[in-house]
C-alpha cells in the first residue's frame, strides 16, 4: 500500500523557515516523481516543487524560485521541502505526492499518490 506522511508544518512569522518532509513507503522510490503541492482556502491546488528520485531532477513553480528547496534521502524513502524567506501567501494545506510517470512535474492531476497535508501558517 503506497503511503504518504507529511510533517513539519506549523505556524512561522514572514521571513522565517519550516522544513517539511514526507515520508514514502510503499513503492520503490526510486522510480517516482515526488511533489509538493500547497492549496489554500477558496483556491486550487497547486504545484511547488517535485524531485525526480531517479535523477534529482527538481522543479520550482516561479512564486518559490530561490526560496524553497527540494531534497530526497534516498536511504530514508522521504523527501524534504525547505521553505526560506516565507510570506503570508505561502500559507496553505501543503501536500506531497507521488507518481511515477509524470511529464507535467508542477500539475497536480498528474499525481495519483497523495498524503494528508500538513498545515503552513505563516504571519505577517
Amino acid at each position: 500500500e503506497v503511503q504518504l506522511v507529511e510533517s513539519g508544518g506549523g505556524l512561522v512569522q514572514a521571513g522565517g523557515s519550516l522544513r517539511l518532509s514526507c515520508a514514502a513507503s510503499g513503492f520503490t522510490f526510486d522510480d517516482y516523481a515526488i511533489g509538493w503541492f500547497r492549496q489554500a482556502p477558496g483556491k486550487e491546488r497547486e504545484g511547488v516543487s517535485c524531485i525526480s528520485a531517479s535523477d534529482g531532477n527538481t522543479y520550482y513553480a516561479d512564486s518559490v524560485k530561490g526560496r524553497f528547496t527540494i531534497s530526497s534521502d534516498v536511504a530514508k524513502n522521504t523527501v524534504y521541502l525547505q521553505m526560506n524567506s516565507l510570506k503570508p501567501e505561502d500559507s496553505a494545506v501543503y501536500y506531497c505526492a507521488a507518481d511515477r510517470l509524470t511529464t507535467q512535474p508542477l500539475n497536480p492531476y498528474e499525481f495519483d499518490y497523495w498524503g494528508q497535508g500538513t498545515q503552513v501558517t505563516v504571519s505577517s
